[in-house]
């Protein structure tokens, strides 16, 4: 039977996982913690996992492989080189392994990790074979090469190079590609276009290391591109060396506005998952805002002093649920309690507000000669495309340690989209600060005539 690949979208962190079959056996690469979504699929329609294989040790999520080739007794496909605490089946560059139909190639591709792997997957019946390349080649891109250190940034680069042009160079144009990266993820580097797929061809006629005229230019563009990226990327690689377990996604304890209260005050981080715009009008006070509907995992592990007890605020159970499955693919465990229902309630008639606006109350301000401070969160690069004149700027991820650089009085914060924003100003709030949250689109400050380039 043909090759078919199921895509196993991990849109919150903009990666994806891939259970490649033949009808009868599949093998799964780069899995998420949460591997029940791949058993279900595989039972979907009929196949067996018979082999699991890691592109690279990753540094963004916890990963599902070892606890998945544990319960279906596949083989646990990983670099021979990676120094795991598990057994395993060690793979190199040149491997050959067959199961049924299948015929998995193991392709050397250093450039996002030192051992990093490509798999190279055909059948009898498949013209083009499909290329598994993780955080080597992306859609328009590659992955970053600066999460080992800035030691290894400008070697790991130059791979990234010479690993494109060998997959370029080994491959057809008609070769469909399987990135796990470049989907919205921080592992991503340099025009990552995203889109349903691409091929080897697409790719040698838009892809920053295939259409670069030389590796130095490649190499000097890729690293001048390079941004922050999350904090807990650090606490990912050393779980994923371990071989992490099958996560507890049980219901956490339940909690009510006297366990919320005792919450805060023993030092938890309580975040209300609720839509951003609700929040503001009435929160549990010492709380914290990330909406489940945004980019929730990512933010919160970011900013997260890592360690802290959680405790989830949500209108539903099923909210609840969907946060815990965020949680734990970035290595967050079972909060420590959830109260769910209506605000008020969980309130207890407490609650703690502060003002909503748009761009236009800021125009308006600021017209009538009582201009406020403002406070810009977004990332350097965008900060430094275009700001608002006299503004503030303190990145998302740094305001914690930063709340000292934000000057006294009421502050009126922004960033892109508004979810951001709305992160910063309950952190904030939480700090007892004096706050109002800019809940608009940057582009609205432009046509108002508020920005200009910095």
């Amino acid at each position: 039977m043909p090759l078919t690949v199921e895509i196993i979208e991990t849109s919150e962190l903009g990666d994806r996982s891939y259970l490649a079959h033949d009808g009868a056996v599949a093998v799964v690469i780069d899995p998420q913690r949460d591997t029940d979504r791949v058993t279900a699929r595989a039972a979907e329609i009929g196949v067996r996992v018979v082999a699991v294989a890691e592109t690279h040790i990753h540094n963004d999520y916890v990963t599902g492989g070892y606890h998945l080739a544990q319960e279906t007794g596949a083989d646990y496909l990983v670099n021979a080189e990676d120094p795991v605490a598990f057994e395993r089946v060690g793979v190199s560059d040149g491997d050959v392994r067959t199961y049924g139909d299948l015929e998995v190639t193991v392709v050397s591709t250093p450039g996002h990790t030192h051992t990093h792997l490509g798999f190279v997957i055909a059948t009898p019946g498949t013209e083009n074979p499909a290329a598994f390349t993780g955080g080597s080649l992306l859609y328009g891109s590659v992955g970053r090469p600066d999460l080992l250190g800035p030691d290894y940034t400008d070697t790991l680069a130059r791979a990234q190079y010479r690993t494109a042009h060998k997959l370029a160079e080994m491959l057809p144009d008609e070769a469909p590609l399987y990135p796990t990266h470049g989907f919205g993820s921080f592992c991503s580097a340099g025009s990552a276009t995203g889109g349903d797929g691409s091929t080897i061809g697409t790719e040698k006629a838009r892809n920053d290391a295939l259409t670069t005229p030389d590796e130095q230019s490649f190499v000097d563009g890729l690293v001048a591109a390079l941004a922050a990226y999350p904090a807990y990327y650090a606490h990912m690689a050393p779980r994923n060396l371990e071989g992490p377990a099958e996560p507890d996604l049980s219901a956490p304890e339940s909690v009510d506005a006297a366990g919320l209260r005792a919450a805060v005050e023993a030092g938890h981080w309580v975040v209300d998952l609720r839509d951003r715009k609700l929040y503001p009008a009435a929160h549990v006070p010492g709380s914290i805002s990330v909406d489940i509907s945004g980019a929730f995992s990512t933010y919160l592990g970011w900013i997260l002093p890592w360690g802290t007890p959680l405790t989830l605020i949500a209108e539903t159970a099923e909210d609840v649920a969907a946060a815990q499955r965020q949680l734990v693919r970035i290595g967050i465990e079972r909060p420590a309690g959830a109260a769910v229902g209506a605000i008020a309630d969980l309130t207890a008639g407490d609650a703690a507000s502060y003002e909503t606006v748009d761009f236009e109350a800021l125009a308006t301000r600021i017209k009538d000669g009582e201009a406020p401070l403002v406070l810009d969160v977004r990332m350097d690069s965008e900060h430094l495309a275009s700001e608002i004149p006299g503004s503030v700027h303190v990145p998302l991820h740094e305001l914690l340690d930063r709340l000292d650089d934000v000057p006294a009085g009421q502050v009126w914060v922004h960033c892109q989209s508004g979810f951001r924003a709305s992160i910063a100003a309950s952190l904030l709030d939480r700090a007892g600060r004096d706050v109002v949250l800019v809940d608009d689109d940057y582009d609205r400050a432009g046509e108002l005539g508020l920005t200009a380039s910095a």
